[in-house]
Order: structure tokens, then C-alpha cells, then sequence
């Protein structure tokens, strides 16, 4: 599978959407968010490509004068999972931020999501909180943190 990261664009609204569906039944991003996403100076939207398909997206938001940067969602399509997507994102991500002189990423995750705790534990974040009852489900979440070193 060839795989394209690139940033999103309004062309990919609706491919956005459709993917947010089938991988969230719940806090679910609309149409009209992902297009606010895509407008604001303050997020980042990047998406996996293959086969002109959106398989994975990472959106993430920033602040004026901070250096820090939050990842506030990735997603990736339930047959493309365990390919490496999510790594090739977050790796991107991760790239990006590296350039743009941030000093952290923070992120939150469902604290039964062991792929992705892996996955990101592999690339260098730690948990750094418990979040009870944070998704709207009731679930717990963790937040974790990664440190980046100035360039």
C-alpha cells in the first residue's frame, strides 16, 4: 500500500467525515467542524492518502505565542489499521512540530486503546495524567506528553 501524508484541504471535507464515522461512535466531529478546522490559523489537519482514498487523518491545535502543540485527534480507517498509518502520521506530526520549534505535543486517549498507548509510548510520549470519565461514553482517558528537542 502506497501511502501519501500530506496537509488536508476543504476537497477532503466529505472523506473526512466518512472516515470520522466509521472509526468514532461517539464525540464525533461534523462536517462543519472539520471545515472550521480547516479555516483556523490554529489547527493543523494532515491525512493519509492511498489510492486516493483518505485512510487516516491527525488534527492538531496550536496557540498563539505558546510552544506547545495538542494533538486532538487522529483517526485511521478500520482496514487500514495496523499498517503503520498512525505511525507514519505522528511521525509527520511529530516532524512538523520539530520545525516549528514546539517544545511539547500533548494528546488524550481512551485508557483501554493498548494500540495506540503502544504505538504512542513507542514514539516517546508518557502518561503524564489520569482523565476519569472524560469521553462522553463515561470511559477513562489518559493524557500524555512528548518533550521535543529544539532543532
Amino acid at each position: 500500500m502506497n501511502v501519501t501524508i500530506r496537509r488536508a484541504t476543504n476537497t477532503d471535507l466529505s472523506a473526512l467525515v466518512t472516515l470520522e464515522n466509521n472509526s468514532f461512535n461517539y464525540d464525533q466531529i461534523g462536517l462543519r467542524s472539520f471545515a472550521h478546522l480547516l479555516k483556523q490559523r490554529s489547527s493543523l489537519l494532515w491525512c493519509a492518502e492511498a489510492d486516493q482514498q483518505i485512510i487516516g487523518y491527525a488534527i492538531i491545535l496550536t496557540r498563539k505565542n505558546s510552544r506547545k502543540w495538542r494533538i486532538y485527534s487522529i483517526a485511521i480507517a478500520p482496514e487500514a489499521r495496523g499498517k503503520g498509518i498512525g505511525k507514519a502520521l505522528m511521525l509527520e506530526v511529530i516532524e512538523s512540530a520539530k520545525t516549528a520549534s514546539v517544545s511539547a505535543l500533548s494528546l488524550e486517549v481512551k485508557c483501554d486503546n493498548k494500540g495506540a498507548i503502544e504505538l504512542y509510548r513507542q514514539l516517546g510520549f508518557e502518561v503524564i495524567d489520569l482523565l476519569p470519565e472524560y469521553y462522553s461514553d463515561g470511559t477513562d482517558g489518559y493524557r500524555l506528553q512528548r518533550t521535543l528537542e529544539p532543532q
